[in-house]
């Protein structure tokens, strides 16, 4: 197998054009970015009780190096301002800490201690980020605590700066977006693993740091790699509007449903003139449809908020900030500011429905758009980490669907075999081999990787086009000024030459999976039926939950296992549980033995209990491993 190559002289020749055509002498983000800072963490290093690193900031010192050809020069700039780490001053009272996961912590200080938002991703950075801030501004308690919106980089590390018990006690409220659990718990669990394998890839989980390699996400360094847990919110916010006083500090929301995510809010600081625009307006394009996999986020709503975030404060605001980067100050920039932002989203949807309505398919439209020149000209709207590319993608896709309306692709041959037949037409594997190695020595990398990928799902056992698809992986990354397409592609090269490296990431925690409603968690066990094995299965088991008084019913038949609330008179079950709901939880997803919880006391069945047993042994586990490279 082949090792890593340096950057072709087309790839070398393209990046250095990139440096001789974008706006470098702007120097205002590096401003912005040094503006306020108090102090680093010292050495940038993370690590678990067991003593397992992390999150380890120092391994991006690199980037202080000129930027060399193997990363265009726009990415290196942009990673270089993400990793700057520790914790800034804001504006008199807010302070954030950045460069310590994918995401900032934001600390409002408050009458008696400080209100943390968005606690980051694991637990032991978000503790390490509040140690910082403490050495600094004395030992404050956290006295609540903001979830901006429903992704894990916004919520996982809450245990490293509160307890399930000040929380109860009710000495640190928890204040979400209304649908914040539900949107929060359904995304890690529901399609968790097959986003989770994916996310190692978007983030570059296995690649090393450095100019070959890991330079960053765009949107952030990286993910972190410790504990994610969860607290249920205790203070929902349902309408724009709402304001609250937390430890003495006024805070009114808006809320942005549907935008980067389907539960999300801003929030306004009226009495320190400051904004938080949560994940709405980043200094990057973000993105509609994540490389890992998501719903399809709606731009034209997203454009929408933000006219309204303009209209309602940008004129009494003095500083925005964000749950990623860097701050914008000064009433006129971040007013212009969002109405760039808002213009990159607006422009993206209008533009796409407009070409679609003329025939154009998604593909097809996305190699032709053009950003204004007012919009592309900002670097805050270069795709980092979403791009114009796959986000005019998502946008047909939201509206049309997978089919672009042409009969031929109405059918196709899955993967394998439709490789198996392109390589066949090509003549072969050999000659295919041929024409792809004068292709990658042409610079055409685009078609290189696409004929390859005929040849491995054809071939699997061809060491030959592995290796060469591994090179051409890499030099598409060398060229990309997105982070999360460069990490896919040197993921891809990765795997090609070392194997699959699984998911290093488990998103689906067990604080995640305790905040499973009843009706989600029969909806996760509903996605695990075998469906051909469980036709001719015919099961109704009763589920009396004790601790919330429901009485839910489970049925599986046909393959589809139904759920719904128990009312009125119903025909008898094969079985009866009663039990609590982190008993069911434990059950079902937890891996625990019923039999053992019967036998404990803890739960009591009416009826025959192998009922169960044989519902759990039509169940599915998840692949965390699957192959992406490779058929």
């Amino acid at each position: 197998m082949s090792s890593q190559t340096d950057a072709t002289a087309s790839v070398h020749g393209a990046n250095g054009d990139a440096l001789q055509q974008l706006p470098f002498g702007d120097e205002q983000d590096l401003a912005d970015v040094e503006r306020g800072f108090v102090a680093a963490l010292e050495p940038g290093v993370v690590t678990g009780t067991d003593g397992k690193v992390v999150w380890d900031s120092d391994a991006y010192s690199f980037l202080e190096q000129d930027c060399p050809p193997t990363v265009h020069p726009s990415l290196w700039r942009q990673s270089r301002l993400c990793a700057r780490q520790g914790l800034f001053e804001v504006t008199d009272g807010i302070y954030q800490i950045r460069g310590l996961d994918l995401s900032n912590m934001t600390l409002v200080e408050g009458d008696t201690g400080v209100i943390v938002i968005d606690p980051l991703i694991s637990a032991e950075t978000a503790a390490a980020g509040l140690s910082l801030y403490r050495a600094q501004r004395g030992d404050r308690p956290v006295t609540g605590v903001i979830f901006s919106h429903s992704h894990i980089d916004h919520f996982g590390g809450v245990k490293g700066v509160t307890t399930e018990d000040d929380v109860a006690a009710g000495h640190c409220p928890i204040l979400a977006p209304a649908g914040f659990v539900e949107h929060s718990v359904a995304e890690n669990v529901y399609a968790g693993a097959a986003m989770a394998r994916r996310s190692a890839y978007m983030y570059g989980a296995a690649l090393p740091r450095g100019p070959q390699g890991a330079v960053g996400a765009g949107l952030g360094p990286t993910t972190s790699t410790g504990t994610p847990t969860l607290i249920t919110p205790t203070v929902d916010i349902d309408h724009t509007g709402q304001t609250e006083t937390v430890d003495g500090v006024r805070i009114e929301f808006q809320l942005t449903p549907g935008t980067e995510a389907p539960s999300e809010m801003n929030f306004y600081f009226p009495d320190r003139r400051a904004l938080c625009m949560a994940e709405n307006a980043t200094h990057t394009l973000h993105n509609l449809l994540t490389l890992r996999g998501a719903l399809v986020r709606d731009p034209h709503v997203w454009a929408k908020y933000l006219t309204e975030s303009i209209n309602r404060y940008a004129a009494r605001t003095d500083v925005l900030f964000a749950s990623h980067h860097w701050p914008t100050w000064g009433t006129d920039r971040l007013t212009e500011f969002l109405s760039v932002q808002r213009d990159l989203y607006g422009y993206l949807h209008d533009q796409t429905l407009r070409a679609l309505n003329k025939g154009a398919t998604g593909i097809e439209i996305a190699e032709a758009i053009e950003l204004p020149p007012a919009v592309a000209q900002a670097w805050h709207t270069h795709g980092y980490y979403g791009s114009v590319s796959h986000n005019v993608k998502a946008i047909y896709q939201r509206y049309m669907g997978w089919f672009d309306g042409n009969p031929a692709k109405l059918w196709e041959h899955t993967p394998v075999e439709s490789a198996k037949r392109h390589v066949e037409f090509m003549g072969g594997v050999d000659e295919t081999l041929r024409k792809a190695r004068e292709s990658y020595a042409a610079g055409d990398f685009r078609w290189v990787a696409q004929v390859l990928n005929y040849v491995i799902f054809a071939d699997p056992g061809n060491a030959e086009a592995k290796a060469l698809q591994a090179d051409t992986l890499e030099q598409l990354g060398y060229g990309s000024e997105n982070g999360t397409w460069r990490n896919f592609f040197l993921m891809g090269a990765y795997e090609l030459r070392n194997g699959s490296v699984g998911t290093p990431i488990v998103t689906a925690s067990p604080d995640i999976s305790a905040a499973l409603t009843v009706e989600q968690a029969f909806d996760a066990i509903a996605l695990r039926v075998d469906g051909p094995r469980a036709w001719s299965a015919d099961l109704t088991i009763d589920w009396n939950i004790k601790d919330e008084g429901v009485a839910h019913r489970t049925q599986l038949h046909n393959g589809v296992l139904v759920h719904f609330d128990v009312d009125g008179e119903m025909p008898a079950p094969d079985a009866a549980f009663t039990l609590t709901r982190p008993d069911l939880l434990a059950a079902l997803l937890g891996g625990k033995d019923l039999g053992e919880m019967i036998s404990g006391g803890s739960v009591e069945v009416d009826g025959d209990a192998t009922t169960l047993t044989e519902l759990v042994g039509y169940l599915d586990a998840p692949d965390p491993d699957f192959a992406i490279v490779t058929p």
